[in-house]
C-alpha cells in the first residue's frame, strides 16, 4: 500500500542527497522514489544500495524510477514508470508479484488503462504548475477528483504541491502526496517533511494528533499547563505534558514561583517521547536559560515541530522567564521554531523594539525570522482598535483581524492560542488555517467568558470549543 508523504530525489548537485534523504525519513516519509537517468549505472546502483539501506532503517519503501532491473538487483520495493517507459506486464515479468509497480498518469484514461494492466498504484499530475518539469500543464484538483471516482488502486498526486495544495489534494481523494523541491530544497527537510507528513492525520478518529506541552503551573487553572490541557483536549487531541515551574497565582497576579530543576525537566521529556512521541509540540513559560537550553537540544535533535510562545512577563507584570536568559531564548530555542508567537512586549526584548503599527509588526516579523524562527505570528492584542495579528509564512505576509471585546477575562489568551495552534497543526491543518482557526477559537473564548476570580478571570475554554466544533472550516 502506497500512503503518506512520498519523497522523489532531486539530481544531487549539492552532493547532499543522502543526508537530505535520511532527515526526511526522520520527518516522516514513507516513500522514497529515486530518479538518477543522469549519471552512471555503477554510482547509480551505489547510491541506490544506499538508498536502500536508510530506507529500511525507517521501515519506508524505496521506488526505483525508469529501472525495474535496478530495483530487481538492490531488492527495492517497486519501480515507477513513465507513459514512454516498459509496460506494467513487462516489469512484472522482470519484478514478480510482491513488487510495487506504479505509473504516471495525467488523465482518467490514462489512470484507468494503467489499473487494468495491473499497476498497484498511479501517479497523477501535475496537479499545479511546477518548475521541476519542463512544458507540463497543470491537470488541476478536479482531474485527481475524477480520477479517485474512476480507480480503486492507491492515488499519488504529484507536482507544485505545497502544504496547502497538498491538504487540497488529501480531500480530494490522494494516498500519498509527492513531493521535490518543497522538501529537497528546503534548509531544514525534516520538519519540512513532518509539516507534509501532519496533514494526513485529517481523518484520524479521536483523540486526533498528539500535543506535548511543556509549560508552568498556573494554580489557578486560567493559563499555563492547565490552559494548554484544556485546549488540546477540547479540541479533540491526545495531551501530554512536562512541567518546568510552579506557580502560587490567583486571578490577580503570581505570588510565587517554584522553578523545576532542568534534569527533572529533560527526564520527563525523554520519558514522554520515547513512549508516547508526539505530533507537536507547544512550549510557554520555561523560566530560566537552563531549561530553554534543555528544551531546545530536544526539540533539534529529533526534528520536532514546535509553536514557540516565548512566555516572559504575566499578565499581572509578574516575571516568568528569569532576565538572563533571554539571550538563550534568542540564541537556542529561536532557530528551533516552527512558528515563533509573541506578543507586542515580548517582540521588544527580543528585538529592542516595540511595534507600534502592523508595518512595524511586519517589520520585526522579519527581524525575527532572521534570528532563525521559521515562521512568525506577531500577536497585536495591545494596540488599539481591532486585534490585528500579523502572520509570516515564509516569504508571505497575512494579516489576521479579529473584533476586541471590552473584558477583562483575557488570562491564558497567549497559552491557549499557541497551544491551539499546536493541536489543529497536529490535526492536519496547514499552518494558516490551524492559526486562524485558534485565533477563532481564543475569540470565541474571551467573547463568552464568564467572571471568575477578583482580577484578570479565564478565557472560556469549554463553551467555545463547542461553538467551534460546530463550525465549518474554510481552506483558502
Amino acid at each position: 500500500m502506497i500512503s503518506g508523504l512520498y519523497l522523489i530525489t532531486d539530481d544531487n548537485r549539492d552532493g547532499k542527497l543522502l543526508t537530505k534523504v535520511n532527515a526526511a525519513l526522520v520527518g516522516g516519509a514513507k516513500v522514497v522514489q529515486y530518479r538518477a537517468k543522469d549519471i552512471r549505472p555503477d554510482n547509480r546502483r551505489d547510491m541506490a544500495e544506499k538508498l536502500k539501506k536508510l530506507c529500511d532503517n525507517h521501515n519506508a519503501k524505496l521506488i526505483i524510477n525508469d529501472f525495474p532491473e535496478l530495483a530487481n538487483e538492490i531488492d527495492a520495493a517497486g519501480v515507477h514508470l513513465g507513459q514512454e517507459d516498459i509496460s506494467v506486464s513487462q516489469a512484472r515479468l522482470l519484478l514478480g508479484h510482491d513488487k510495487i509497480i506504479g505509473v504516471s498518469t495525467h488523465n482518467v484514461d490514462e489512470a484507468l488503462k494503467a489499473e487494468v494492466h495491473g499497476a498497484d498504484y498511479v501517479a497523477i499530475g501535475a496537479i499545479f504548475p511546477t518548475s521541476s518539469k519542463d512544458n507540463v500543464t497543470a491537470v488541476g484538483i478536479k482531474t485527481l477528483h475524477m480520477v479517485r471516482k474512476a480507480v480503486r488502486i492507491p492515488i499519488v498526486a504529484i507536482g507544485g504541491i505545497t502544504p496547502n495544495g497538498a491538504y487540497e489534494a488529501i480531500n480530494a481523494g490522494a494516498d500519498a502526496i509527492a513531493v521535490i523541491s518543497g522538501i529537497m530544497s528546503d534548509s531544514d527537510p525534516a520538519r519540512a517533511t513532518k509539516e507534509y507528513a501532519l496533514l494526513f492525520n485529517r481523518n484520524n478518529p479521536a483523540p486526533n494528533g498528539k500535543v506535548l506541552t511543556i509549560a508552568g503551573s498556573d494554580s489557578s487553572g486560567g493559563a499555563g499547563i492547565q490552559a494548554d490541557i484544556k485546549t488540546i483536549t477540547l479540541l479533540g487531541s491526545y495531551a501530554s505534558s512536562v512541567l518546568t515551574a510552579l506557580t502560587a497565582q490567583s486571578t490577580l497576579g503570581v505570588d510565587v514561583t517554584y522553578v523545576i530543576n532542568t534534569d527533572f525537566v529533560e527526564k520527563q521529556l525523554v520519558t514522554v517521547l520515547d513512549d508516547i512521541g508526539t505530533d507537536t509540540i507547544k512550549t510557554g513559560m520555561l523560566s530560566w536559560s537552563g531549561i530553554v537550553s534543555c528544551v531546545a537540544k530536544i526539540i533539534e535533535e529529533r526534528s520536532l515541530l514546535a509553536v514557540v510562545d516565548p512566555v516572559m512577563v504575566a499578565k499581572g507584570g509578574a516575571s516568568l522567564l528569569n532576565e538572563s536568559a533571554h539571550e538563550t531564548l534568542i540564541s537556542r530555542l529561536l532557530p528551533q521554531s516552527y512558528l515563533l508567537t509573541p506578543n507586542l512586549p515580548e517582540v521588544k526584548v527580543i528585538t529592542g523594539f516595540e511595534p507600534q503599527n502592523v508595518s512595524e509588526m511586519i517589520e520585526a516579523g522579519r527581524n525575527l525570522q532572521e534570528l532563525g524562527a521559521r515562521n512568525v505570528l506577531i500577536k497585536g492584542g495591545h494596540l488599539d482598535g481591532d486585534a490585528t495579528d500579523v502572520l509570516l509564512l515564509g516569504d508571505i505576509e497575512h494579516q489576521l483581524v479579529s473584533p476586541r471585546h471590552n473584558t477583562i477575562n483575557t488570562h491564558g489568551t497567549g497559552c491557549t492560542l499557541s497551544s491551539a495552534i499546536a493541536t489543529f497543526l497536529a490535526q492536519g491543518y496547514p499552518l494558516k488555517a490551524a492559526v486562524e482557526r485558534a485565533k477563532r477559537f481564543v475569540t470565541l473564548a474571551i467573547e463568552l467568558s464568564v467572571p471568575i476570580g477578583g482580577g484578570h478571570g479565564p478565557v472560556n475554554h469549554i463553551q467555545a470549543a463547542m461553538q467551534l466544533l460546530h463550525e465549518p472550516t474554510a481552506i483558502d
